[in-house]
């Protein structure tokens, strides 16, 4: 957990009572809801108020809404010419795991003007697709992603690019220490190009060079070290801030993204998953065999559910989805619908 700030501010009609706590409130409600904050998660709340609202403390607001336990302080507003009247602004800092460019901030009312440079996209939407390996995530989430015009983040992509910059360098991937001590050497970058997204590890694309079996062993195990998965966690929020995406890997949807939009886990049999992945190796000319690839996958799905950081597991409010016996169409439209679903609920 790292404290976190959270801007807002809304106006009110009149100077009352009422009309001061009731707007405080709802203000109060929908910066923790689209924030996914508990009370206990708030740490303290500054409030100011301008001059022309003097019937009730902001704060009280906050007492009926049950925050007792965080530190609450009112302000009189700065009297500043041409400043917007009847306006109570808010600062919120709390205690949350998303990164603070993650955090959704609330202007309200007559508000919306004052910073319009904080306000998200309303229409930006985030998608986190989790599931063990050879699930189908990255085959469906590209062809989502083409449906719907969202960038297409393959996160499982960046672990594979340290893995293999620790093969390609001799650094021994088991060796916790050696791959952090190696890690401000790795940039990572992501492209958007006619053939689809391309990995840059340290300006050399390395797109082809990460989907071998031996590249999938090392990022299953680098991706089990705090400080690999601190640094491009931070790449994966970033890349997801400012527009629509959907992003698939093992903890989306409870790590990376824990307030996207809409969330769905994919598993099926690890039998079909291995057949699955024999093939599509098949197809791009690697060489391997349908037993090592099941052995792979068996070993990839106990390394990534019992890893002491963000083990794969699903998120309380993902729809699970079972691909066993599903085309893969039949998934794309699947998780289309459930998209459109949100953006309709959203209008």
């Amino acid at each position: 957990m790292s404290t976190r700030a959270v801007r807002g501010a809304t106006t009110v009609k009149e100077n009352t009572r009422g009309a001061i706590l009731t707007e405080t409130g709802f203000l109060l409600r929908e910066m923790m809801e689209k924030n996914s904050l508990k009370n206990e998660d708030i740490i303290c709340i500054l409030f100011t108020a301008t001059e022309d609202l003097n019937t009730a403390y902001p704060a009280a607001a906050a007492r009926e809404l049950g925050i007792v336990s965080a530190g609450l302080l009112d302000y009189p507003e700065l009297k500043v010419k041409g400043g917007l009247k009847m306006c109570i602004r808010v600062l919120m800092l709390t205690e949350a795991i998303v990164a603070q460019s993650e955090i959704k901030h609330v202007y309200l009312n007559g508000a919306k003007i004052l910073r319009t440079d904080l306000l998200r996209d309303e229409n930006r939407v985030a998608v986190a697709l989790d599931g063990p390996a050879g699930s189908g995530k990255s085959t469906i989430a590209k062809l989502v992603a083409k449906e719907l015009g969202f960038t297409y983040i393959d996160t499982g992509a960046m672990y594979r690019s340290v893995a293999f910059y620790c093969i390609d360098k001799d650094i021994d991937y088991n060796n916790e220490l050696q791959v952090i001590s190696r890690l401000d050497n790795i940039n990572i970058a992501v492209l958007s190009t006619k053939m689809g997204q391309r990995y840059l590890l340290n300006g050399d694309d390395v797109t082809d060079l990460i989907r071998s079996p031996e590249v999938s062993e090392g990022a299953s195990k680098v991706a089990t070290y705090k400080a690999v998965r601190e640094k491009l966690v931070a790449l994966q929020r970033e890349c997801a801030a400012k527009q629509s995406v959907i992003m698939d890997g093992r903890d989306i949807g409870t790590n990376v993204l824990p307030n996207a939009e809409v969330k769905v886990f994919m598993e099926g049999q690890v039998e079909e998953r291995a057949k699955r992945r024999f093939e599509e190796l098949e197809l791009k000319g690697i060489t391997t065999t349908y037993e090592e690839i099941l052995e792979d996958i068996k070993k990839r799905d106990y390394n990534d559910s019992h890893r002491e950081h963000n083990p794969l597991r699903k998120a309380e409010d993902a729809v699970l989805l079972d691909t066993t016996h599903m085309t893969i169409e039949e998934v794309k439209d699947y998780i289309v619908e459930e998209i459109k679903k949100h953006i309709k609920e959203e209008e």
